[in-house]
């Protein structure tokens, strides 16, 4: 028998082609075999101009936020399209979560001066509440996104402008790949954000194949992730602590060890 913990299990990775490997590393690392299905795919938002706008009036901002790599790697390549630099610059810079903040520093090169402790924008809000009243705040995003920091930072006094900096759509191919998945059989299903959960949902129905997955354990990386689980009809099986690719991979081998 052997002694890695998932070995045998077949795990549905459902992050972006360009980010799958790290999670999948992990999980091959514990003997599972991950399946790659991406439900995510970056695309340039409809428009550039309220980026670019946003961009172009950096210095004008007390604070940017980050949410997730893939925004800061879209700022970036704008950024570099239009000649801009954060040298010198006023703002100071947030992230959610640690992986954020280090890639502030590494694409952007610039320190993150606040990451809340948990992984998660209510913790981002909760920490910058009270030193945010009559500040300009400068949050850059996917389209579409959930409003919680722009409304709850100017809940607390703040002037917020929210820009998208990419869209997140299903890639053509995600429907026959997780209809091969799932004909294979699958012994979990990993989720890292809200829109892996409504993506997946949209390609299960293109699929024709049933959404929650039959018998299927959702693992979640965080609690919004969970309520937008839940929302669609699948109570997650376990949930990351902390939330980020570390506790997903010990969630995945909680609830399957604990599954048997």
């Amino acid at each position: 028998m052997s002694a890695l913990p998932l070995a045998g299990r077949r795990v549905l990775v459902t992050r972006a082609a360009h980010q799958a490997g790290k999670l999948s590393d992990a999980l091959r690392a514990l003997g599972a075999e991950p399946v790659e299905v991406p439900v995510l795919e970056i695309r340039p938002p409809e428009s550039y101009q309220a980026l670019d706008l946003a961009l172009r009036s950096l210095n004008t901002y007390d604070w940017i936020i980050f949410t997730s790599g893939n925004t800061i790697a879209a700022v970036h390549v704008r950024m570099t399209d239009l000649g801009i630099s954060l040298s010198g610059l006023r703002p100071r810079f947030a992230a959610v979560g640690e992986a954020t903040a280090q890639a502030v520093e590494k694409t952007l090169h610039v320190e993150a001066a606040l990451t809340p402790r948990e992984y998660v924008a209510e913790s981002l809000v909760a920490e910058l509440a009270p030193q945010i009243a009559g500040k300009r705040v400068l949050l850059a995003r996917a389209a579409i996104a959930r409003d919680v920091i722009p409304d709850a930072l100017r809940a607390a006094g703040a002037h917020v402008d929210v820009v998208d900096a990419y869209r997140n759509v299903l890639p053509e191919k995600a429907p026959q790949k997780l209809r091969a998945a799932v004909k294979l059989g699958l012994d979990a299903t990993t989720f890292t954000s809200s829109s892996s959960v409504t993506h997946l949902a949209e390609a299960a129905k293109l699929a024709a194949v049933p959404f929650p997955l039959t018998g299927v354990p959702a693992i979640s990386i965080g609690p919004i992730t969970s309520k937008t689980l839940r929302e669609a009809g699948w109570q997650p099986a376990a949930e990351a602590n902390p939330h980020d690719l570390v506790g997903l991979v010990e969630a995945v081998v909680t609830a399957l060890i604990g599954k048997g």
